[in-house]
């Protein structure tokens, strides 16, 4: 927040506060003060309005540069994230993304995936409104045999079809499916399309041939203009799409709480009405709610060799009315699976706790002999720009490092492997190991894709595996 805006909010909280004690005739009424409940109410919509920001872009404004495809519709990637894909922090670059946007207010959607060869890993990850992940379908839960899957919102009642292997019940009227197939290099691009091509979704009335319900109402979007909604603006956005969410009884009082603010379900939200006593202490419950996602953060899992080991992605009953985890989890990279799915080491630092930067140091990663992520399925290693978490251009297009790229990178001669992280290309001999860094601060990742298990080498559980992520250190 820019200084003088809060000197702004300083000073209406004083002449708040001076006209609530200065001398009145007959008894003084205490002012109530909600600016802990516009805190609350922030953290608590903040991962549903990061949700609402990636499903405007994707499927609802038509011009936007990120926009896929319409709800209900399966969209597919046949190339991976990009610095050009904006739409949601710590993009994932090593695996082409199927999205599907859906709509379950009047019935459910079916989903079916093709038989993949074993030796390939997908996965369906399904997430509600609120960010909540619900389940998945894929080669470490359902297996690669292929099958179809139903996927019904809160207000289905009907008879499960008995040819439907499994169904996956949603408590918001809106949800996505983000489908991860793996490409095990360039020239694979045309085996993963064709598996893209099998994934199908289809309204569960043209699944069975019955006739369709009548449609649901259309709905006046509100535009997701910049960063208002996270803003000042944020309860306009949070009131609108409660409206879709019916009210889980874990939420009961902070959904009470919110509505003695005036952040009520489908109902319209008028900043005018406020005083400016209110609006100086919305200012300050959105700048304290931000500053405590932001903090939250920083402290996810546990820090080893300077990354972050931890999981703050899951169900609704993995978090346990922390509301405060959930909106972290957004922001550090909205729709991260669970810790059993994959593993999200993260850095900023390196070994000696110094700020990674690139403009300043050219750093080494180095995984000792048979020390190498372990891992079902496949690893990664990604570079963001420090200050967006998105992904930067590079002379070579290459913004991580994988398993599936191990054969074509030079070893050291005691069998370990180093990565250079640094803005400009290395030595030849070395190239091949390169992770272009951007020109400041770095933000880092690991993928562990299907983490092994325990009493095997394993990184779970999250914080407390035997594997320990090596610390990146600054190279001589």
């Amino acid at each position: 927040m820019k200084p003088r805006a809060l000197a702004l909010i300083i000073l209406l909280c004083a002449t708040f506060l001076t006209v609530s004690c200065s001398k009145q005739e007959g008894p003084v009424r205490e002012a109530i003060s909600h600016k802990d409940d516009y805190q609350q109410a922030y953290i608590y919509g903040f991962p549903m309005i990061a949700a609402y920001k990636a499903m405007y872009e994707f499927t609802i404004d038509k011009t936007n540069p990120q926009y896929k495809a319409p709800f209900n519709i399966i969209w597919n990637d046949s190339k991976t994230f990009t610095p050009k894909d904006t739409a949601i922090v710590t993009p994932n670059a090593d695996t082409p993304y199927s999205l599907l946007e859906m709509d379950l207010r009047t019935e459910p959607q079916v989903i079916c995936v093709p038989r993949i060869e074993k030796s390939r890993y997908y996965s369906v990850q399904l997430s509600d409104l609120y960010s909540y992940n619900v389940g998945y379908i894929g080669s470490r839960t359902t297996g690669n045999d292929g099958g179809c899957y139903l996927v019904a919102g809160p207000n289905w009642k009907g008879e499960t079809p008995a040819d439907i292997k499994k169904v996956f019940p949603i408590e918001t009227q809106f949800a996505i499916a983000i489908f991860r197939t793996q490409l095990f290099n360039a020239a694979d691009m045309p085996n993963v399309i064709k598996i893209q091509k099998g994934y199908s979704a289809q309204p569960l009335s043209a699944y069975l041939k019955q006739p369709t319900p009548p449609a649901a109402p259309p709905i006046d979007w509100p535009a997701f203009n910049g960063d208002d909604p996270f803003k000042l603006q944020f309860p306009k956005y949070f009131a609108f799409l409660l409206q879709f969410c019916p009210e889980n009884q874990q939420d009961h009082e902070i959904r009470a709480k919110m509505a003695a603010i005036g952040i009520v379900p489908g109902q319209p939200w008028d900043e005018s009405k406020l005083s400016e006593a209110q609006k100086a202490e919305l200012a300050l419950g959105v700048k304290e709610g931000f500053d405590a996602i932001d903090k939250r953060v920083s402290q996810l899992g546990k820090l080893i060799n300077a990354w972050q080991v931890g999981a703050a992605q899951g169900n609704r009953s993995y978090y346990k009315g922390d509301y405060l985890l959930l909106a972290a989890a957004a922001k550090a990279g909205i729709y991260g699976n669970d810790p059993e799915e994959a593993m999200y080491p993260l850095t900023r630092k390196d070994g000696t706790g110094a700020e990674l930067d690139g403009s300043k140091h050219s750093y080494t990663l180095t995984f000792a002999k048979g020390d190498l992520p372990p891992v079902n399925a496949f690893w990664s290693v990604t570079m963001y720009d420090g200050k967006t978490q998105l992904l930067i251009e590079n002379p070579i297009n290459r913004y991580l490092v994988n398993s599936p790229m191990l054969p074509g990178m030079k070893k050291n001669p005691d069998g370990s492997l180093t990565i250079y992280i640094q803005k400009d290309a290395p030595s030849a001999d070395r190239k091949a190991n390169w992770l272009p860094a951007p020109n400041g601060p770095i933000y880092m990742v690991m993928r562990l894709y299907w983490p092994k298990e325990p009493p095997a080498p394993s990184i779970l559980p999250p914080g407390d595996g035997t594997w320990k992520p090596p610390a990146i250190t600054v190279a001589k």
